[in-house]
């Protein structure tokens, strides 16, 4: 740490109780300075060759044998004030960043300018901070800490605001040319401690992380905490990467435990909110910069501090933009005690929504040179988010599906938020239907189709179609419906022609709910192999691991059996009305 002495003579400043300082002199002191609840008994020459607020105090008292005068607003109280005494005395003094601040705000207070004498304590303290304190990491960022009690003299007298610069500056500096102290706390690498049995002995420079500045600001008010950031993102040369790590870094240090019982506590409620809302505005733009986890640990505790609506707002659009680096487990979000599900789907609703509304003005115009280049590369990577968005979504629909609370509406719109053209293959989309009808068997037919509507059978692999044919939970129509693509596939495999005839077939479920299948149908369906009941497995219908056994697609007898009784009853119905129209 840096630090500067100043004077020479011994010091002889004495106490008498706790509230009484004085100077051990042969000479009587003749000025009487109340600082507070402290009362300092001194001499006039000293003080009144340095301090010109003290003079003007003095001329103005009307007793001319012992002047008594009161400073209870003096910055940094009777501690800052008795260096400043001592400075005036000659004594030794030593100035160092835990109290430089202080003192020098006193001794604006006390107009120790270089106009009322040369080489004035102001003077010496600005050549003090300009050319050790400022250029010194630690040292800047313990100075830092002690101006809030300052304010707003430490304000006025731009010592944050060159701190903050200070600070800000080495933050930014390349990571390759860091030389000075930080804290960093990590696991040493077995080259540092000599754990290696590879280590040959030569220690080598370990590379500094471009993050090595994060914790030492975790420490700091939160108004001087934003100011930094703010300054480093201005200079733009660090990293989003960085400026995410120390939010980060910085909430959990204030905010361990994310639970409504610590930041709702009568003392802490305000402060907690105002620094979510500001690490909100302070989140970083760039994509990947900082963890979707984090994000939504966030969101829950903007949600049970109910901060306001732009704050949930913006963070839900930051979590929007980072919605592909997010896992399963980060959207299990616990629901409020108001809510009857197990977790919070409304809250990853509308976080759903948000990333496709950011996602659906990407498109690929006609353009020419770099510029078409760069649009088509940024279509890509639009493609690749919505593709492992639509997996994580479906994933999540598998893990809600469960929950015996959920609707049938708030699952299939949540399911309907990601387009179908979104999804490369209906496999994760049909395990999530397939667990929320075995959840919940008491659906309606209208539910059970709308579910079942989501499906686009040509995008099911060939292993989960084998499944779903065998699968009881499912509509009969959309076990035909499957039935006609796998059948389709395995034309295919000998002509090369079941890409152009996917057209003529059904694509959603929903679109002929009712129509039956016709006579070609059937017989196409007799050709496949039966099964005397579903397959075997765990119980339910489903096979270890959707196993499609050798890929052949075996039909249950009860289903063609039902299938040709609904002809039969199709043909007959036909006929009584072509009868009756005819008499």
């Amino acid at each position: 740490m840096k630090f500067m002495k100043l004077g020479s003579k011994p010091d002889s400043f004495q106490s008498k109780g706790p509230n009484i300082r004085f100077v051990q002199s042969e000479l009587a002191t003749d000025i009487i300075i109340n600082v507070g609840e402290v009362i300092f008994h001194l001499h006039k020459f000293p003080l009144l060759s340095k301090c010109s607020r003290i003079q003007n105090l003095v001329s103005t008292t009307m007793d001319d044998i012992l002047d008594e005068i009161h400073i209870p607003d003096i910055p940094g109280g009777p501690a800052a004030f008795e260096i400043c005494a001592k400075f005036c005395y000659g004594m030794t003094v030593t100035l160092n960043a835990y109290n430089v601040a202080s003192v020098r705000c006193a001794a604006e207070y006390l107009e120790m300018h270089d106009t009322v004498e040369k080489g004035n304590l102001i003077y010496k303290i600005e050549v003090f901070l300009g050319t050790s304190i400022f250029h010194a990491w630690k040292d800047s960022i313990i100075l830092l800490r002690t101006m809030k009690s300052l304010l707003p003299w430490s304000e006025d007298l731009k010592l944050v605001s060159n701190c903050v610069d200070s600070i800000a500056s080495k933050a930014s500096v390349n990571a390759s040319k860091v030389e000075w102290s930080f804290t960093y706390n990590r696991k040493k690498v077995p080259s540092e401690n000599g754990l290696n049995p590879l280590w040959n002995g030569i220690r080598k420079e370990q590379t500094v992380p471009i993050d090595w500045w994060v914790e030492d600001l975790c420490e700091l008010q939160l108004d001087f905490y934003k100011r930094i950031i703010v300054t480093i993102k201005a200079k733009g040369r660090v990293p989003d990467q960085a400026i995410g790590e120390s939010l980060k870094a910085y909430t959990y240090r204030w905010l361990s435990n994310f639970d409504a019982a610590s930041m709702n506590s009568a003392d802490d409620a305000a402060k907690n909110r105002l620094l979510l809302q500001t690490i909100i505005w302070l989140l970083p733009a760039e994509k990947g910069s900082i963890s979707c986890r984090f994000l939504l640990k966030l969101l829950r505790a903007v949600d049970l501090m109910d901060c306001s609506e732009v704050s949930k707002k913006e963070l839900i659009k930051q979590i929007g933009h980072h919605l592909e680096y997010a896992s399963v487990t980060d959207l299990l979000i616990p629901a409020t005690e108001e809510q009857d599900t197990t977790y919070d789907i409304d809250m990853i609703t509308s976080i759903a929504k948000e990333f496709m509304v950011q996602n659906s003005g990407v498109s690929r115009p006609s353009l020419s040179g770099t510029d078409e280049t760069a649009t088509q590369n940024l279509a890509l990577v639009a493609d690749c988010s919505k593709i492992a968005v639509s997996k994580l979504v479906d994933c999540y629909l598998a893990e809600i599906a469960k929950d015996p609370h959920l609707l049938c509406s708030k699952f299939t719109y949540l399911a309907e938020l990601i387009p179908g053209k979104e999804r490369p293959t209906h496999d994760g989309l049909y395990h999530a239907i397939d667990m929320y009808l075995k959840e919940h068997p008491s659906l309606s037919k209208t539910e059970k189709k709308r579910l079942c509507g989501l499906l686009d059978c040509k995008k099911l692999s060939a292993e989960i179609s084998s499944h779903a044919v065998q699968n009881d939970r499912l509509p009969l129509r959309v076990v035909v419906q499957i039935l006609f693509f796998e059948q389709m596939r395995a034309t295919s495999d000998g002509s090369g022609s079941y890409g152009s005839s996917r057209s003529a077939i059904t694509t959603n479920p929903g679109d002929e709910w009712d129509r039956l299948p016709t006579v070609e149908d059937l017989r196409s369906i007799k050709s496949m192999k039966l099964t005397n009941g579903a397959a075997s497995g765990d119980g339910d219908g489903r096979e270890s691991n959707y196993s499609s056994n050798n890929g052949k697609t075996k039909l249950p007898r009860r289903m063609l059996g039902e299938l040709l009784s609904s002809k039969r009853q199709e043909t007959k119905n036909s006929s009584s009305s072509n009868t009756s129209v005819s008499e």
